[in-house]
């Protein structure tokens, strides 16, 4: 029976979108949240037997890896609408509104359809907490609320993000023709193992018998871990670097311009992308590989996708919270880095893409998170640091981060803050103190969480 308390308030005026969707995200995250793991696919296989298995009723693109899975999940829809495919995609966490999570050609659904596709699986989510030792959690409901959705529209391509992992993560449920795999690093390491090898081992899972695995370049230990399973389950790999990969990058006004090699050899040539840093070149050669795989490019298909629907594709592209311009005057700019991996990556982005001569950190982190190594990461390119903390009982406290930080930096480089709006306020002045018009700006880092309630605090963009 599942432990998620029945709410004690009045039912949500129907009328009311937003109050409706208010109450049943309360209910949802009543539930285990994603932070509390019971390693198993019963639940969710169960809960999908009884729906008679939409996530069987269309092809998928799955993705797994550390850090660059949402961006790579982005682009891929991108590229898969453009020819003129109707797409389902299905990320996580959320930046502001838990209906990001399950978009339908491009857009989050509307919370009306949000409401309505929980309500209806519903009393099918009790069958199976009636049923297991353990309830189904908040990740596994979302999940099996975006498939029933994806399969309701209907949609002819589903790309989908896991949450934690692969072999045991909820989303594996669905038969990817296609596997992802991003950059891998240490991060969740109390859940997949503390090296590469073995977190690719769990990673490596979302590869399906027979299909189509496209690889970023790894780690050796993740690499050999990833080339024995393919071979294992008679997969193809393509890997980045040899099959595919990024052949000429340029920084450009608002982006970058690319020459992507595919996985069929061909070179895709004069390719914006209005996304900052190397890691998001590499994404896009990810997402190319993958849409080039989907086609059968390179296989059963001889020729090239077409150039024009691909430059479209690639210039539409967005991804909030990633190396994102929210204000100007001073810039202020947000990224979802959490973790020393992607810290790093948007350090080396923030120095190549952003001419700043004085560069202000607001930066919260979640406690399980590795935060001296995300602070050590970015203190070559922040002048100073305003540490606080986000709304979320996961956020890592002021004070235990401060300390880090009065390490990492020095006492003089550091200021507290607790609450982020006064965190972001400081900064701001900090920013406007001192430097040359135009080049002082403010990152706000540290988790997806904090970014979230950034965008929120600023406003309309």
């Amino acid at each position: 029976m599942s432990d998620a308390p029945l709410s004690s308030q009045q039912p949500a005026d129907p009328s009311d979108p937003a109050a409706e969707l208010q109450e049943v995200t309360a209910e949802l995250l009543a539930r285990w949240p994603e932070t509390r793991l019971e390693p198993s696919l019963d639940r969710i296989a169960a809960l999908m037997d009884i729906l008679g298995q939409p996530q069987r009723s269309y092809p998928a693109i799955h993705i797994t890896g550390t850090n660059g899975k949402t961006s790579t999940a982005r682009m891929i829809e991108q590229l898969l609408r453009h020819f003129e495919l109707r797409t389902g995609r299905y990320t996580s966490p959320h930046v502001e509104s838990i209906t990001e999570r399950i978009s339908l050609d491009g857009e989050p659904i509307s919370p009306e359809l949000f409401v309505e596709t929980w309500r209806d699986i519903e009393p099918y989510v009790d069958m199976v907490d009636a049923a297991q030792p353990f309830p189904m959690s908040f990740f596994e409901i979302v999940t099996g609320m975006a498939y029933a959705a994806f399969a309701d529209a209907p949609v002819d391509v589903a790309v989908v993000e896991v949450g934690v992992g692969g072999s045991w993560d909820a989303t594996n449920i669905i038969d990817g023709t296609v596997s992802v795999i991003t950059p891998i690093s240490l991060d969740h390491v109390g859940w997949l193992g503390d090296t590469t090898g073995k977190i690719a081992g769990e990673k490596s899972g979302i590869i399906k018998k027979g299909g189509l695995a496209v690889v970023a370049h790894q780690p050796l230990d993740a690499t050999e871990v990833i080339l024995r399973r393919a071979v294992e389950i008679d997969a193809v790999v393509a890997r980045e670097g040899l099959e595919f990969g990024v052949v000429h990058r340029d920084v450009a006004l608002g982006g970058q311009m690319l020459t992507l090699r595919g996985i069929s050899g061909h070179e895709y040539g004069d390719i914006f992308v209005p996304l900052h840093g190397a890691h998001q070149a590499q994404n896009a050669s990810l997402a190319l590989a993958a849409v080039e795989g989907f086609f059968g490019v390179g296989t059963a298909r001889e020729e090239p996708l077409d150039i024009d629907k691909v430059r479209a594709a690639f210039s539409g592209v967005s991804s909030p919270g990633r190396l994102e311009v929210i204000r100007r005057s001073p810039t202020i700019v947000l990224d979802a880095a959490h973790n020393p991996a992607g810290a790093r990556v948007t350090a080396e982005a923030i120095g190549e893409s952003f001419g700043f001569t004085r560069l202000i950190g607001v930066i919260s982190t979640s406690g399980d998170k590795d935060s001296a190594g995300l602070l050590e990461a970015l203190e070559p390119v922040l002048t100073e640091v305003v540490i606080t903390q986000n709304s979320t009982q996961r956020a890592t406290s002021v004070d235990a981060l401060a300390e880090t930080a009065v390490e990492i930096f020095g006492a003089d480089r550091v200021q507290v803050e607790p609450r982020l709006d006064d965190a972001i306020e400081a900064a701001v002045t900090l920013a406007e103190e001192v430097g040359e018009l135009g080049g002082s700006g403010v990152l706000v880092t540290g988790s997806i969480i904090t970014v979230g309630e950034a965008r929120i605090l600023l406003g309309p963009r």
